[in-house]
């Protein structure tokens, strides 16, 4: 792992976003498989695309 994911990581739980998301961008940032699809969510779905990207610019579009 690297800083920046951690960093994000406790940035995301001390500024309350959803646990889905959070689900999401960890597995997406980690190139871990999706859910399997009966378990898949919206904010799982873009929390996954922006962890794949890399991307922070939108976590605060899903807080908790």
């Amino acid at each position: 792992m690297d800083q920046a994911y951690y960093d994000t990581v406790s940035k995301m739980e001390n500024d309350g976003i959803n646990s889905e998301y959070m689900d999401g961008w960890m597995n997406g940032y980690l190139q871990n498989p999706e859910r399997e699809e009966q378990r898949i969510t919206d904010s799982y779905t873009a929390g996954y695309e922006d962890g794949t990207a890399k991307n922070t610019d939108n976590m605060g579009d899903h807080k908790a």
